[in-house]
């Protein structure tokens, strides 16, 4: 699967929470349990203008998404959520939830 274009994760993060998000960097990041890859990929940065409590924001595309409409994960920074790898972490969680 190709990877997403910034542009395309600016709009994810823009659409889903308001304000207007600036790319700042892209930071790889690899989750471990243990022994076990629980997720690889790369984490988009943004700053964000406009939003009533967040100032930055993190983004991905779905990885293992194999329809044709992609999907986009875009958490806000408010803590406890302080950088990409807890941002990954908290998506992981809610979507454990989710399939429950």
């Amino acid at each position: 699967m190709s990877e997403a274009t910034r542009d395309q994760l600016k709009q994810a993060v823009e659409s889903q929470h308001g304000g207007t998000a600036t790319f700042v960097q892209s930071v790889p990041i690899r989750e471990m349990r243990g022994e076990q890859l629980v997720w690889d990929g790369t984490v988009h940065v943004f700053d964000l203008v406009g939003h009533p409590s967040a100032n930055r924001a993190y983004a991905w595309p779905d990885a293992l998404d194999s329809s044709p409409k992609r999907r986009f994960f875009s958490v806000l920074a408010i803590p406890p959520i302080n950088g990409p790898r807890e941002a990954v972490r908290a998506a992981i969680v809610a979507e454990a939830k989710a399939q429950k």
